[in-house]
């Protein structure tokens, strides 16, 4: 058992691991604008991004700090002012791609926790990651129903300075538990600040982020700062993905491993074996090889079956 008192749940941009929502039916998020620029200004231990590239699914902090938690900045800002005594967090990632993340937090008379439990954590979190991506895999690619884009304009602090219709629509669309705190949905703020952080001189590629609304149509959003300063107003705008940008994440979500994938995408393209072959430096029979693999693992049994269930998210091809 995991023994924990709080729990905080995100989804992610799967391609990226920036998280884009919140919800927690046991924290106060009250100092949430202080943690969404925390993840993202500070380099400390344990953080989402560290334990994705770890090649492990979850860290504790009193792990990763030799069993000293106080030597956490965000332990010593953040979870201990809150009550608690550790935190594990865990991600959600197989696949290639990282589905979702949660934090979760005990109490200090509970101790820090063991590390059969941040094993238990590390198994559970490939099984939720997997569930994860096959509920990705039944939703492809649906467009907007124009490819007009969304702007939202956010001042210093990351509040609402103003928003088209469209802009007001997708807010309300993607609101999360975090919006009675910053105004605007947790992905919002997250580009925004990788765009301060840039302004700021420090190298960074996360200023865009995939997004997924309630109907299922993706967006991605991009943040530039209108005034170049850092504590300036920024400008998120929010255009609907094309099939370049979300078909790798289906393909991810049917568990195509990454070769499979390359191989899937040249096919939907419109490539043949050969021509497959030569651009991947693979013989025609490892191409075929792959290809069987992509049929069986997406429930089709031919390439034009393959291009319909992608792209055209027709269900009835086999």
């Amino acid at each position: 058992m995991l023994e924990f008192d709080a729990v905080c749940w995100h989804t992610a941009d799967p391609a990226t691991g920036l998280v884009t929502s919140v919800q927690s039916d046991d924290l106060s998020l009250e100092g949430f604008h202080d943690a969404v620029r925390f993840e993202v200004w500070h380099d400390d231990v344990a953080t989402f991004t560290k334990i994705r590239r770890s090649g492990f699914r979850a860290e504790t902090i009193g792990r990763a700090t030799r069993g000293r938690p106080e030597r956490s900045l965000r332990f010593r800002e953040q979870i201990s002012p809150a009550g608690f005594g550790d935190e594990m967090r865990t991600v959600f990632d197989t696949q290639g791609g990282m589905w979702g993340c949660a934090a979760f937090m005990r109490a200090p008379d509970r101790g820090l926790y063991l590390g059969r439990q941040r094993d238990l954590a590390d198994v559970a979190a490939r099984h939720i990651g997997n569930a994860l991506r096959t509920c990705h895999s039944g939703s492809p690619w649906s467009p907007a129903a124009d490819q007009v884009p969304a702007t939202i304009v956010l001042g210093p602090g990351n509040s609402l300075v103003a928003a088209d219709e469209r802009g007001q629509g997708l807010l309300a669309d993607l609101a999360d538990d975090a919006l009675p705190v910053l105004a605007v949905p947790t992905a919002f703020a997250m580009v925004s600040e990788h765009a301060r952080l840039a302004a700021s001189g420090v190298p960074t590629s996360q200023a865009k982020a995939r997004v997924r609304t309630r109907d299922g149509r993706w967006f991605v959003l991009h943040a530039a700062l209108l005034e170049g300063l850092a504590d300036g107003h920024v400008a998120v705008v929010a255009s609907p993905a094309s099939p370049a940008e979300t078909m790798p994440l289906y393909l991810a979500a049917y568990g195509l491993t990454g070769r499979e994938q390359e191989v899937a995408l040249r096919a939907i393209r419109g490539n043949d074996t050969k021509e497959i072959a030569r651009a991947l430096a693979m013989t025609p029979y490892t191409v075929q090889d792959h290809l069987k693999a992509i049929f069986t693992k997406v429930g089709v049994s031919s390439r034009r079956a393959l291009i319909a269930r992608i792209v055209l998210g027709d269900q009835s091809m086999g």
